[in-house]
């Protein structure tokens, strides 16, 4: 059987301990939210074989969506987006920039390091998404720049917030990503990762992860 790029992500993401399932002792997420799932995927760097594989279906993944001829340069988002953007743009032999959270204050004060030309068309790459929020800053850091960023990249979406989807198509930014946590969820109940329970937890989170979170002592919003 041939496995989709999402089934072999989410192989990916559990073999590596990138995702995480604990609902008897929820995370806190940065947002004061409590969780039952956490993702890191900033541990991927230190599995060669696996962020090969991940690349490789990445630069498939945005020849497909976005076009062969379509960008002119690949820009990671500090810090988590760096070594993602340089794979891939290594990938799809596009030069290689990247965008701080703030300009850094001294020199030439910039927040784009690297070579961003006006009117050239930018991919911003991190490492996943949740509600969008990261994305729209980068994005407008690289139009301020004189870029032209309608798409973004990540290797894994929350898939859980929707208007956080919407927030960045009103902006006029496409999210691309190789997996969400349905996709993990699935291969995890397939493969008999989940511990008696947990499943359950998990699905109810995902439906409705708000509700989840503020009872079990996370904020609600």
């Amino acid at each position: 059987m041939t496995l989709s790029p999402a089934r072999i992500t989410a192989r990916i993401l559990i073999e590596t301990k990138s995702v995480l399932f604990r609902p008897e002792d929820p995370f806190t997420l940065t947002s004061g939210r409590a969780s039952p799932v956490y993702v890191d995927c900033r541990r991927l760097i230190a599995f060669p074989r696996a962020r090969r594989r991940l690349m490789k279906m990445a630069a498939a993944t945005v020849e497909e969506k976005v076009g062969f001829e379509s960008l002119d340069v690949v820009a990671g988002g500090e810090t988590a987006g760096i070594p993602f953007a340089a794979w891939l743009s290594d990938h799809l032999m596009l030069p290689m920039c990247y965008i701080r959270k703030k300009p850094k204050g001294f020199g030439r004060n910039a927040r784009i390091e690297g070579n961003l030309e006006e009117g050239q068309h930018v991919l911003l790459v991190e490492d996943m998404a949740t509600d969008g929020g990261s994305k729209l800053s980068f994005v407008d850091g690289i139009r301020e720049a004189g870029g032209v960023c309608g798409h973004t990249f990540v290797i894994f979406h929350y898939g859980i917030f929707p208007e956080g989807e919407k927030m960045l198509a009103e902006a006029g930014v496409a999210l691309h990503s190789l997996a969400t946590w349905w996709d993990v969820i699935a291969c995890a109940k397939e493969e008999g990762y989940f511990a008696e329970g947990q499943a359950e937890q998990v699905e109810a989170f995902l439906h409705d992860p708000k509700g989840w979170s503020k009872a079990h002592g996370g904020k609600e919003d």
